[in-house]
């Protein structure tokens, strides 16, 4: 017969992936969201929860005050320059385009994607935290209100302002993974066939690429945001000879491209299609993040 702490251990299990996800919408980073969930194992195993009756709920607000507090810490100790935003680029989700990891499925299913994470990484922490738990999650504002130290009425108005640089600042990519793998696929043709016009062609002319090569990037593979078709056209032209060794891929629930070269992956890059044009890059290239993520099967 299992003992009480095998159970609630079954128990936590059942809720690991909801959890997860949670974290991972809260931190961008899917080796933080991991230590969150796992904090929260420890906080569930400490506790008296006898007279808890629901323990998802309860599960959700103690992953987000955990997760509040890793938001909170990251900027007190964050040393980088004020443009280091800039060029940050999240965790990026990554799976098969003909199938979905069971582990990712929870993640992939009513994906986040890598430019709304970028815009979230704006918010002020408790701002994230109303936004995500209440609109993502639908946690009521009451059961938010302690964890931010506020009245419902003010975790509403911190919600309510982030939405709004949400929607203001994210653009709404289509839903549709065959046109979006159709600009995916004109986009690695061209820059394999070294067609710079073909590229123009895909590009949106205000399309913007963020590169995250990591704290350690020298050379032409520094970190850097891109503005303007122009200009992310003859950066693709310029590292054109990579693209033979990229392939399509899930990237946040959408069409990306991940390059594995000699059997290691040193990019993924998530894209965002608007009206048949790209509009958004998101290339991760950090090579001490990308072995965490475990890429190549």
């Amino acid at each position: 017969m299992k003992d009480e702490k095998e159970q609630l251990a079954e128990r936590f299990e059942e809720h690991r992936g909801h959890l997860r996800a949670v974290a991972y919408r809260m931190l961008g980073s899917l080796s933080e969201a991991e230590d969150a969930v796992q904090e929260t194992w420890l906080r569930l195993s400490r506790s008296d929860t006898s007279d808890v009756h629901n323990l998802g709920g309860w599960l959700t607000t103690v992953t987000g005050r955990v997760c509040l507090d890793m938001l909170r810490s990251r900027r007190t100790r964050r040393e980088e320059p004020m443009d280091a935003y800039e060029t940050f680029v999240p965790d990026p989700v990554v799976g098969s385009l003909d199938r979905v990891d069971p582990e990712h499925e929870v993640l992939q299913a009513d994906a986040v994607g890598l430019a709304l994470l970028v815009v979230m990484e704006t918010l002020e922490p408790a701002e994230r935290l109303a936004f995500v738990l209440h609109d993502m999650f639908a946690v009521p504002f009451d059961d938010i209100a302690p964890i931010v130290d506020r009245s419902t009425a003010a975790t509403r108005q911190l919600a309510s302002r982030a939405r709004r640089r949400v929607q203001g600042s994210a653009p709404a990519p289509d839903p549709d993974l065959t046109r979006q793998k159709q600009a995916v696929d004109a986009f690695l043709a061209a820059s394999r066939g070294g067609d710079f016009e073909a590229l123009l062609s895909v590009l949106d002319p205000e399309v913007v690429l963020r590169a995250d090569a990591g704290a350690l990037a020298v050379g032409v593979a520094a970190s850097k945001q891109v503005r303007g078709r122009q200009s992310v056209a003859e950066g693709a032209f310029m590292f054109r000879q990579f693209s033979q060794y990229a392939r399509p891929v899930l990237v946040n629930g959408s069409v990306g491209l991940l390059t594995v070269v000699d059997g290691k992956a040193v990019s993924v890059m998530g894209v965002t299609v608007v009206d048949g044009k790209i509009t958004g890059m998101y290339i991760l290239s950090d090579p001490e993040r990308l072995a965490r993520l475990d890429l190549v099967a």
